[in-house]
């Protein structure tokens, strides 16, 4: 009997002692997942500082390419839009976004970054998401708006572009069609078969946008092809040609309002198609100690578009002076094209003449460079080697 009481007494205590564990294993538990959910908050900053910030962090390494980004506008407490490629906010109004990622960094228009010393700007990264806010907007903060995912690795982020979202945001305002610029004229280069963009940036998407030319006054047709128009970007010229150049300007039409933009003062650069294909070749792969050489290096090109030559020598080591003549000579049957030719003289050769002439030709495409190799012979065994030639014959 006594046996048997023992051996009870045991199984009870067993007992107890595995529903202690199990309590006490559940108590770690809950406090394991209280201090997981209740990280504290990242306080407010700025852009420039929001970098520092996330260097501070020590945020683990986070896979962002396969993080789920999205963009959301803060509509009311609880209330959430998703956006789309634009947006409008009116002027003076707040504008609050939100941007889902662990961690996010924020890329803005420059007038808004410019202001960031003012405290219209607020980001604040929360345990999932970043939200920006901008308060007392100005037409001058119409631009486009993007949150990048950032990729960590201990204190090292970098963005990832290809999983950016973003927003053009209209900051519309009855007084002001287009965003303000402080420059009365704008230079722009024109380069054929390079796109030419004249950013009159409209502050609504209402706005009806035209193109005039200064001289001769009028209008200029925007067909879509050669010139097209986007609201978020301004006029596109495609292919850029000399007849587009001159000075033009924006005009701007809502309701009974009309404004003209920045003037662009438009000029036409004559740029080739491609770098020039140079071709090298000497006088002769070798010669005798005090004769004369000349290397030639010529390039076809455009008529109207300069080929510059630099040179490359043996002689050049010691500071043998360069000695070149260079000559346009127009190619047969095509008008447009010339010959550009480059002669690199060296007289009275010698051995420190022996080795390899380079010749890089450049235009504002580019440049390319080709080489020759040129022996320089003692004059006995010249000699010597001519009479062989003699016997032999």
């Amino acid at each position: 009997m006594r046996l048997l009481m023992g051996t009870k007494s045991k199984w009870r205590l067993w007992l107890s002692a595995i529903f202690l564990l199990a309590v006490i294993c559940e108590l770690e538990a809950k406090i394991e997942t209280t201090s997981t959910t209740k990280k504290p908050k990242l306080g407010r900053t700025t852009i420039k500082r929001q970098r520092v910030e996330t260097d501070r962090a020590k945020i683990k390494p986070t896979a962002a390419a396969q993080t789920k980004t999205s963009l959301t506008q803060v509509v009311g407490r609880g209330l959430f839009k998703k956006v789309g490629e634009t947006l409008s906010v009116q002027t003076g109004d707040t504008l609050s976004l939100r941007c889902r990622g662990k961690p996010v960094q924020w890329s803005v228009p420059p007038n808004v970054e410019e202001d960031e010393d003012e405290g219209r700007l607020m980001i604040i990264q929360q345990e999932k998401f970043s939200s920006l806010t901008l308060v007392n907007t100005t037409v001058a903060d119409t631009g486009e708006y993007t949150c990048y995912p950032m990729y960590c690795e201990d204190k090292d982020c970098r963005r990832v572009y290809n999983k950016a979202v973003k927003v053009f945001i209209f900051f519309p305002d009855p007084r002001e069609l287009f965003v303000p610029s402080s420059n009365h004229y704008e230079m722009i280069q024109l380069r054929r078969n390079w796109p030419a963009v004249l950013p009159c940036q409209v502050t609504s998407p209402e706005a009806k946008v035209t193109l005039h030319r200064e001289f001769p006054p009028g209008e200029v047709p925007v067909d879509g092809t050669e010139i097209s128009f986007n609201n978020r970007k301004g006029f596109t010229i495609h292919r850029p040609q000399l007849h587009h150049a001159g000075v033009m300007q924006c005009v701007a039409l809502l309701g009974n309002l009309r404004q003209s933009s920045t003037k662009y003062i438009l000029i036409y650069v004559n740029y080739p198609i491609a770098p020039p294909a140079p071709v090298i070749k000497a006088s002769s792969s070798s010669v005798t100690v005090g004769d004369n050489l000349r290397v030639t290096c010529a390039a076809a090109g455009e008529r109207d578009v300069l080929i510059e030559f630099n040179w490359e020598y043996p002689g050049q080591q010691i500071g043998r002076p360069l000695y070149t003549e260079e000559t346009r000579i127009p190619v047969s049957g095509d008008a447009s094209q010339l010959q550009f030719q480059s002669v690199l003289q060296v007289d009275e050769v010698r051995d420190v003449d022996q080795g390899t002439y380079t010749c890089t030709a450049q235009n504002l495409q580019g440049a390319k460079s080709v080489s020759t190799t040129v022996k320089v012979l003692p004059k006995a065994k010249a000699k010597k080697e001519s009479r062989s030639d003699g016997r032999s014959q």
